[in-house]
């Protein structure tokens, strides 16, 4: 093989080859204008551009050349290409050449001086080179537009504001009016229509927009009226086969249905209307509804490029407007089922008086509240925060109040009951991350404060789990945060909780919240503050004590709900307890049924006796059988029951059996449950108490609340449990 041929020089014949190609076969327009800018030639490609004459321009102007355009922007581009040598690239021009005057096209421009031969090289004018940019124009047009519409349509989990966000962006951007119909049951949340679209399935046009007037379609009393498909027409078929569809074919109806109003006097199809987009919503397989964008007959006609970005835009908005859909469906069973485990009402007791207020925010979250009934006339109230929204937040606060009732019943110390929640809340994080590697990163977590009032000692027992602290009202009206008791979060996991102990008097205003009430207010705002100085008039109502702090710190727009809860302690006077310290004897078992047979008497409840002095002739003989000191017996009338407490010092619980025909023991605990209506066996400080609740015959009064009198020796020192 030979080396490399020498290529030929570069001579005039290669000049005027390329000068020849320029001039008869470049696909651009090349124009050559002299000093005074006018024309002195230009090539085969620019002759007849966009309306051009075919014939010779030589020594015209090139508003006469290129018809159209801006002539007098592009001749000042190319005086300054001329004056200061520095070329023009990609100079643009929009206009409307006279062989299409109603669709506008886009020129690019570029531009270089000229320069004569010779060493005194001298201007002689200017070459331009003008291509046919219109295309790239509006590509870039549409992937502008698509952008915007992706910011601008479906900011918002609103099916209404969507469909608005829409017709506002493609008035005027895209179109002269636009109008968004969905059908009724995807307004409601429901499931859009499934198959070939009925001709009965009503829609509501939810939002509708035009260059002279905006706004929806609804009556005066707010509502949006409902709109009926009437087949066939390019509407409705459009609904059907989820097809859009370009119509601007003079006389043709698109079958739009009127809601009356301006676009009823005018006819949906629009005096002067001039082109109409028909543009189902689709999703999934399924349709929402439809889109309707028109242009009058002064606009440019739709062509199909604006069908392309108009479907594009449309679509988009379909997937936002199920997503809203979606989250409006969510959000109502979140609720629904919210406020289906939240109690209807809350029991009426002798330990407190209540009220509480549970405030909705904007999404439904895992607030929750409860008072249960104790042993010993006790009451504990629960107020518990479940982080996040939707059903997750429902099913877990719904989780954790059926736990607390269950502890409740246990009699667990408050420390005790929410160290078995936050075990409850880390099992049930580790299900979660069996079953997805995602949730293991955000463990469900919860907050909770249980607090424990017993109306005879008057000593409140509370522990928070990353809860805001209680506030304490005392009856002369002073507050104060009880902040004590604090511990972490639930499902935290390995970490103690702690109680704390408190004295209240009669009449003390015990109040718990949730973060929703007071967060959300500025951070100068002192919304705890402020909420210890609503409550503090001792003389007000507990309901009008609720209205009055949730107007004051409850911030008017608030995305989380929250819940308020306010108890009025009372005390059981020393007429509706009686308490007897009893020695280790069995001989005394006998006394303590006199004792408890002369206090029923003194009640008026001797229709109890037998059955009481049989309770607690067990109850005596057991804990005298099994403890090594004394034993206490308390008899308390609270409301519509009688309550039957034995103490002692050991904490070995009763198991009730059942005993075989030949045992000789074994039958007391059963004799016990069948006389009673419930009974069970709490821990004490120094013990436990066994305890057995009896209905009384008849409806009585609870015991009288008055000021406490000095305790009877005989009755249990306040602040305590009765000493074993």
């Amino acid at each position: 093989m030979g080396g490399p041929t020498e290529p030929r020089p570069f001579g005039r014949e290669w000049g005027d080859a390329l000068l020849e190609a320029l001039f008869t076969e470049s696909p651009m327009g090349l124009y050559l204008f002299d000093e005074d800018l006018r024309l002195i030639r230009m090539n085969s490609a620019a002759r007849g551009w966009r309306g051009a004459a075919v014939e010779d321009h030589t020594g015209h102007r090139l508003g006469e050349v290129v018809p159209g355009f801006d002539t007098e922007a592009i001749e000042a581009m190319l005086r300054r290409v001329l004056d200061t040598g520095q070329a023009a690239i990609d100079f643009e021009q929009r206009g409307f050449p006279p062989t299409d005057p109603t669709r506008e096209y886009v020129a690019s421009i570029s531009a270089f001086r000229l320069r004569g031969s010779g060493d005194a090289a001298h201007r002689i004018g200017v070459a331009a080179e003008v291509t046919d940019v219109t295309g790239q124009f509006r590509a870039r047009n549409r992937v502008m537009l698509l952008n915007a519409a992706g910011e601008r349509v479906g900011r918002t989990l609103d099916m209404t504001g969507t469909a608005e966000e829409f017709v506002e962006f493609v008035v005027p951007a895209l179109a002269d009016a636009a109008t968004v119909d969905l059908f009724d049951c995807v307004l409601r949340g429901g499931e859009p229509p499934a198959g070939p679209v009925e001709s009965h399935l009503p829609l509501r046009r939810v939002a509708r927009r035009d260059v002279e007037s905006t706004g929806s379609d609804g009556d005066q009393d707010g509502s949006i009226p409902l709109i009926s498909l009437d087949p066939p027409t390019p509407y409705t078929q459009s609904v059907v086969d989820h097809r859009p569809r370009l119509i601007q074919q003079p006389g043709v109806d698109p079958g739009v249905p009127a809601t009356g109003g301006r676009e009823a006097a005018d006819g949906e199809s629009g005096s002067g209307t001039g082109s109409v987009l028909v543009l189902p919503l689709v999703t999934r397989g399924v349709a929402l509804g439809v889109a309707v964008v028109r242009r009058n007959t002064l606009s440019d006609p739709f062509d199909e490029d604006d069908l392309a970005i108009a479907a594009e835009v449309a679509g988009r908005m379909s997937l936002s407007l199920d997503n809203a859909r979606r989250y409006e469906r969510e959000h109502a069973t979140a609720r629904t089922l919210q406020r289906g485990l939240l109690p209807p009402a809350l029991p009426s007791v002798s330990a407190v008086e209540t009220a509480h207020r549970y405030l909705p925010g904007l999404d439904a979250g895992g607030d929750w509240f409860d008072l249960l009934t104790l042993s010993g006339g006790r009451v504990a109230l629960v107020v518990g925060d479940v982080e996040g929204h939707g059903l997750a937040a429902a099913t877990t606060m719904g989780q954790l109040r059926t736990a607390v009732f269950t502890l409740a019943a246990l009699d667990l110390q408050p420390e005790e009951v929410l160290s078995r929640l936050d075990d409850m809340m880390a099992r049930m994080a580790e299900e979660r991350t069996r079953l997805s590697a995602d949730v293991a990163s955000d463990p469900p977590g919860a907050s909770c404060v249980y607090l424990v009032y017993d109306p005879v000692s008057r000593l409140c027992t509370f522990a928070r789990a990353g809860h805001p602290p209680a506030v304490l009202v005392r009856p002369d009206g002073q507050t104060q945060v009880l902040d004590g008791g604090a511990g972490p979060p639930l499902g935290l996991g390995g970490l103690p909780f702690e109680a704390e102990d408190k004295e209240l008097p009669e009449g003390s205003l015990l109040a718990l919240y949730t973060n929703g009430l007071i967060e959300g207010r500025r951070a100068s705002d002192d919304a705890l503050g402020r909420l210890q100085r609503v409550l503090a008039h001792p003389g007000r109502s507990l309901a009008d004590s609720c209205d009055e702090a949730v107007s004051a710190v409850r911030p008017r727009r608030a995305d989380d709900d929250a819940v308020l809860l306010l108890a009025r302690t009372r005390s059981l006077t020393s007429d509706s307890v009686a308490t007897w310290t009893l020695p280790l004897d069995p001989a005394i078992v006998s006394t303590a049924r006199t004792l408890a047979g002369r206090q029923l008497a003194a009640w008026d409840l001797d229709d109890l006796a037998f059955t009481t002095e049989l309770m607690v002739s067990e109850l005596v003989t057991n804990a005298i059988r099994y403890s090594t000191g004394t034993v206490v017996l308390r008899l308390i009338r609270d409301g519509d029951s009688l309550l039957c407490e034995v103490f002692d010092n050991s904490t070995t619980a009763p198991h009730l059996r059942r005993s075989r025909e030949s045992d000789e023991g074994g039958r007391g605990l059963l004799l016990v449950a069948q006389c009673s209506r419930r009974w069970g066996t709490r821990l004490t400080a120094t013990g436990k108490a066994v305890w057995a609740e009896q209905p009384l015959p008849e409806p009585v009064s609870v015991g009288r609340l008055s000021q406490r009198p000095a305790d009877p020796g005989s009755s249990v020192p306040s602040g305590q449990e009765p000493p074993a």
